[in-house]
C-alpha cells in the first residue's frame, strides 16, 4: 500500500492527510477539525468521519489516539472524555466511517515515523520520542523495536503527573517564558535519564518547531533532538501502520 490516510486525534485537534508511506510525504492537503467537547466516542468518530468526507478519501485508515491502545480497544483516556476507557475504537471507527482502521497510541505512530523516516533513523540503543501538546506522550524503542503503551507523562514529579507540570498547554495556561518552562520540562527528561539512561531523546508535539527558544535551557547528558516532521510525526506513523509497514 503506497497513499494511505493517517489521522492523528489529540485533546484539542483532529488532524489528518494521505501520506505517501514509502516516502512519509504528505500527498493531500493537511486538514483538522477542534476535537469535540465533550469527547465522547460517538462526538469524536463523528468528527473524524467529517475528516475523512473532508479530503475525499476512501480506503484503509490508520489512526492515533491518547491512550493505551490494545488490539483497537481503549485502556485509558487522556485528554478526552473517560467514557473512551474500555470503547473498542477501531470497531467504532470503521463501523461510523465504514472503512477499515487501525487505531494506536499516538506518541507510538509519532515514534514509528521518526524511527522509520525522521530524527530516529538508523539510531541503536535505547530511544525515548516524547510528544508535548495538550498532554506529553511517550513512545520508547530498544534497537529500533518499540516497547508499546508507555505512559510517562503520568509520572508524578514534585506532587503532579509531569504532564500537568510540562504539556506544551500549561506554557500557554500559566503564561510561561520559555526559560520557566523550560526548567519544568528539564527536571522531567532529567527524571526519565537517571532512571532508563537513553541514549536519545526526540522532542516532537508542535512545540517542536520553535525547539531553539527552550533547548539551550537543558542540562541534560544525553543528546536531545527535535522530531524532524514536527506535529506530522502521528499522521504519518499512524498511515504506516495502517500499511502494515
Amino acid at each position: 500500500m503506497g497513499e494511505v490516510l493517517g489521522i492523528d486525534i489529540g485533546g484539542s485537534g483532529i488532524k489528518g492527510a494521505v501520506v505517501d508511506t514509502e516516502s512519509a510525504a504528505l500527498v493531500s492537503e493537511r486538514m483538522r477539525v477542534d476535537t469535540p467537547q465533550p469527547s465522547t466516542p460517538e462526538a469524536v468518530a463523528g468528527a473524524v468521519k467529517q475528516l475523512v468526507e473532508m479530503l475525499g478519501y476512501s480506503g484503509a485508515v490508520g489512526c492515533t489516539f491518547p491512550a493505551i491502545v490494545k488490539r483497537g480497544v481503549m485502556h485509558s483516556a487522556a485528554n478526552v472524555d473517560k467514557s473512551w476507557i474500555g470503547t473498542d475504537g477501531q470497531t467504532l471507527f470503521q463501523e461510523t466511517v465504514g472503512m477499515p482502521f487501525v487505531v494506536l497510541n499516538d506518541a507510538d505512530a509519532a515514534g514509528v515515523a521518526e524511527m522509520t523516516f525522521g530524527a530516529g533513523k538508523g539510531r541503536n540503543g535505547l530511544v525515548i520520542l516524547l510528544t508535548f501538546g495538550t498532554g506529553i506522550g511517550s513512545a520508547v524503542f530498544l534497537d529500533g523495536k518499540l516497547v508499546p503503551n508507555t505512559e510517562f507523562g503520568h509520572l508524578h514529579l514534585k506532587g503532579k503527573e509531569a504532564e500537568a507540570r510540562a504539556a506544551a498547554r500549561i506554557k500557554d495556561e500559566k503564561d510561561l517564558t520559555w526559560s520557566q518552562w523550560a526548567k519544568r520540562v528539564n527536571e522531567f527528561l532529567m527524571h526519565l535519564e537517571f532512571i532508563f539512561s537513553p541514549d536519545l531523546f526526540i522532542f516532537g508535539g508542535g512545540v517542536s518547531k520553535r525547539h531553539e527558544k527552550f533547548f539551550p535551557f537543558f542540562t541534560l547528558n544525553t543528546e536531545v533532538v527535535p522530531a524532524q516532521f514536527f506535529n506530522d510525526s502521528g499522521i504519518i506513523g499512524a498511515a504506516m501502520a495502517a500499511a502494515g509497514r
